[in-house]
């Protein structure tokens, strides 16, 4: 039986190509048969023969590969209806008695946009109205194609989501409801007992929904054919959803990407190579090979989000989206509805549908900061997402499957939480799978040259102002300093001090005086020592020179007056001054 391809997406859609008793190949090459002109395409890159009365299609080891149904193939026996994808070209497989070219081909084209449309509406609606709405559309356009009396278009990831579809768009159903469990199982099915035709919607070669088409008795005889039809359709739509989810995974990473950018520049890396610092890092690529939950101890601005930010890196997740939440900074409604998202009019104030952390994270990694500040009902609700791994929006009936990694961090002893009955304690066995207790800087002090050297560089780009390093005398100050507040404090204040600055070189008295005011460092030497001596005595000839005038002052010593005043604080010289 002689067979064909027909283009139903791609740059050459609704050529036909008849396959004869001879080879056809398909690739860029100027010799092949089906010339397709796509980077994604191999010179040759596969070839259809016949082979015991039918055609069987072998990949010539192409490097994007050949697709049957979704799933990549060497070599395959062609059925009708089968959809053969190579690069962004789909050919729908046909035999004789199905190649009746009897529509013309400015009306395929119109209806192909016209059902690419509304599969795009379907799969951006949420309202079950909205829905309703689009559904009844595209019956009635697969109406205009194949002969249908009723049927759904129904979308799910798999038989269970199918059947909650059916139910809820008609519950006085249950052909449909059955048809989507053996649809998962089967693929397509033509059911002369029903006069049911159902096929499946696969993106990248899994179910994501089901399109079932109820047949007049008359045309119980054809039903496979109009199974083709319906898989012709199945594959518009699927390159529908494609694109819906395409787009809304770009506009989520653009989201949270300009989140970032508005905060702390997380993406700078982590800076060090102390022993401490390392075996934390060590531990950060075990850990990222496993999808295991992981529990991040430490002081506050210790980099716990940093830490975090590496393990996402590192793990398989790392394409899809990190998503940063602190618990701390949301009230216990607000914190709800930022992670779950909420459906419009669920609260006052919820003037639109919102999606939710959990939700734009899908695929991708869920950073919990400060969770030791959630309050016992957000609690509760959290630690049914990580047993069920479903959740549903605030105001909202529809329940979404979630696939994440989530990482916790907090500054509390979660134990000693647990103990006094302020934190959950089945909820923190499901957090403390993996526990990486991040060390104070008080701890890693060889990091602090690197670290000082590394906020200098991009402070001083930030303020436009050309700073060449930092004084060792500063750096001892630095170095003698415990840093309450740990790396985080050390950015701020080489931030304030490039800012406040007027030299090329950071000096002590930029410093924030917390710092100058703590014990003195091991001064660097006698040289430092005499610098020191000669400072003070140029600043007291200034002052009795310019008649205690510090402006005068300042101007004898060439330096701004608020540089002198810091001097005069730094050298400690108040005193010999009055």
């Amino acid at each position: 039986m002689e067979g064909e391809l027909l283009v139903i997406s791609g740059a050459r859609v609704c050529e036909r190509f008849p396959l004869g008793a001879g080879e056809t190949r398909i690739g860029r090459s100027p010799q092949s048969a089906i010339l397709l002109d796509d980077p994604g395409v191999s010179l040759d890159h596969c070839m259809v023969q016949p082979a015991a009365g039918r055609y069987r299609i072998v990949d010539h080891h192409s490097s994007t590969g050949t697709f049957v149904n979704g799933k990549r193939i060497s070599d395959y026996t062609l059925e009708p209806g089968d959809q053969v994808s190579i690069g962004e070209t789909v050919l729908l497989y046909r035999e004789e008695s199905a190649a009746q070219p009897d529509t013309p081909t400015p009306q395929i084209l119109l209806r192909t946009c016209a059902l690419q449309f509304l599969f795009r509406a379907l799969a951006s609606s949420e309202s079950p109205a909205a829905r309703g709405t689009v559904e009844t559309q595209l019956l009635r356009l697969i109406g205009d194609l194949t002969p249908v009396l009723g049927g759904a278009v129904l979308l799910g990831q798999d038989a269970a989501e199918l059947r909650a579809a059916s139910e809820a768009r008609d519950p006085a159903s249950p052909i449909i409801s059955a048809l989507a469990a053996r649809v998962c199982r089967d693929g397509p099915i033509a059911d002369a007992a029903t006069g049911y035709v159902a096929v499946p919607l696969y993106v990248r070669g899994a179910i994501a929904g089901m399109i079932a088409a109820h047949l007049p008795p008359l045309e119980t005889a054809r039903l496979e054919e109009h199974a083709d039809t319906l898989a012709a359709i199945a594959t518009l739509g699927a390159m529908a959803l494609e694109s819906v989810r395409e787009l809304e995974r770009l506009n989520t990473e653009k989201a949270l990407l300009i989140e970032r950018l508005d905060g702390a520049g997380l993406h700078s890396g982590i800076v060090g190579s102390s022993a401490a610092l390392e075996k934390v890092m060590r531990m950060v690529q075990r850990v990222a090979a496993s999808d295991a939950s992981v529990l991040l101890l430490g002081e506050s601005g210790t980099g716990k989000e940093m830490v975090a930010h590496e393990i996402h890196r590192a793990s398989a997740r790392a394409a899809r989206a990190f998503v940063a939440i602190n618990c701390a900074a949301l009230t216990e409604t607000l914190l709800e509805s930022e992670l779950f998202g909420h459906e419009k009019g669920s609260f006052t104030g919820a003037a639109a549908q919102k999606k939710g952390k959990l939700e734009m994270a899908e695929g991708g990694t869920v950073f919990l900061d400060e969770i030791g500040e959630m309050a016992a009902p957000m609690q509760a609700k959290l630690l049914r997402v990580l047993q069920q791994r479903e959740f549903e929006r605030v105001g909202g009936t529809r329940t979404m499957k979630l696939n994440l990694r989530l990482i916790a961090a907090t500054n509390r002893d979660l134990a000693a939480e647990v103990r006094r009955g302020a934190f959950r304690e089945d909820l923190y066995h499901r957090l403390n799978v993996v526990a990486l207790q991040l060390p104070p800087l008080r701890e890693r002090s060889e990091d602090i040259p690197a670290l000082a050297g590394h906020f200098l560089e991009r402070a001083a780009a930030r303020s436009s102002r050309r700073v060449r390093g930092i004084s060792p005398e500063a750096l001892a100050h630095l170095m003698a300093y415990p840093w309450p507040g740990n790396v985080r404090e050390l950015e701020n204040a080489i931030e304030r001090a490039v800012v406040l600055g007027q030299s090329e070189t950071l000096l002590p008295e930029d410093l924030p005086e917390t710092i100058l005011d703590a014990p003195a460092a091991q001064e660097a030497g006698a040289m430092q020592a005499s610098v020191t001596d000669v400072k003070r005595q140029l600043i007291l000839r200034a002052w009795q020179e310019g008649g205690g005038d510090y402006k005068l002052a300042a101007a004898k010593l060439n330096i701004h007056p608020n540089s002198l005043i810091r001097l005069i604080r730094t050298l400690g010289l108040r005193e010999s001054l009055k």
